[in-house]
């Protein structure tokens, strides 16, 4: 006969740490808010680059990408700041989001304090992973919707046109830009794993994120390595643009699917590994 196990009363492991007080004290960090301003920043700053170079090349025989055609339409406009910004400044979010989460405690030493409350090992990764998606899925949300309007105010309510020919209406064109969102949301789960995973093996929150951010670089600088040939397409990297098929008039899945399948199976792998080496792990700070 096993001897009975002694909590407190009204003690509920699953009720602890609960999400919305984890996602308060991650939106009132200093961090959260200066990725914030960033983040709305970027559009204006596009803006105002494109009006003191002038107008873009749309409607030029060798246009060839969505930045040919980005003053076009507000849409336009939208669709190629998430082109600009998918490949690295999108990472740093993510990477802060993640990477800042476990590290961060055993940083300021509270980690262990957070334990002791008590916080199963399991739950407390589990409330920091839920809300770092939250907040990594809203800063890309964020992008894009000031995006397109400050893009609808400086160019206008217009079809998306392709770089290839075609144009989708501004009705449809919201649609695309939300399947470009998710997508582009759910490449950046690589990075989101590295770094959650490195925030479970260092105290070093800058380690973490700084990992993060430079393996994402390495895998981007494989993939522009031809010689590689097809192993190219088990890179993340290798299919973070496929979404730019949205823009196309006809919808073409075949990239995305793809991308989205590398993508979420490393996560997946990097989550793992992340909750397996912190149960096992001993909290000394």
């Amino acid at each position: 006969m096993t001897a009975p196990t002694e909590t407190a009363s009204g003690y509920r492991a699953g009720r602890t740490l609960p999400l919305r007080v984890e996602a308060v004290r991650q939106l009132r960090r200093r961090r959260t808010m200066v990725m914030a301003v960033v983040l709305a920043a970027i559009p204006l700053i596009l803006v105002a680059a494109f009006a003191i170079a002038g107008t873009s090349t749309a409607g030029q025989a060798d246009r060839v990408d969505l930045m040919d055609t980005t003053t076009v339409s507000g849409p336009n406009f939208a669709a190629a700041t998430l082109f600009a910004s998918a490949g690295f400044l999108l990472v740093v979010p993510v990477a802060l989001f993640f990477g800042d989460t476990v590290a961060s405690e055993a940083d300021w030493s509270s980690l262990r304090y957070l334990l002791a409350a008590p916080v199963p090992r399991r739950r407390l990764l589990w409330s920091k992973l839920v809300v770092a998606l939250a907040f990594s899925l809203a800063a890309i949300v964020l992008l894009a919707l000031l995006s397109l309007v400050v893009g609808i105010i400086a160019y206008g309510w217009q079809p998306l046109q392709s770089p290839a020919g075609g144009s989708v209406p501004p009705t449809g064109a919201v649609g695309r830009l939300a399947i470009a969102v998710a997508f582009v949301f759910l490449s950046q789960l690589v990075t989101a794993g590295l770094a959650f995973w490195l925030s479970t093996v260092t105290d070093a929150p800058l380690g973490a994120v700084g990992g993060a951010v430079g393996l994402t670089v390495v895998g981007n600088v494989l993939d522009a390595v031809t010689a590689l040939g097809s192993w190219r397409e088990f890179l993340p990297a290798h299919w973070q643009y496929a979404w730019a098929d949205a823009t196309q008039p006809q919808l073409e899945w075949a990239g995305m699917i793809k991308g989205t399948s590398v993508s979420v199976a490393y996560a997946l792998v990097l989550f793992a590994l992340a909750f397996r080496g912190f149960s096992r792990k001993d909290i000394v700070s």
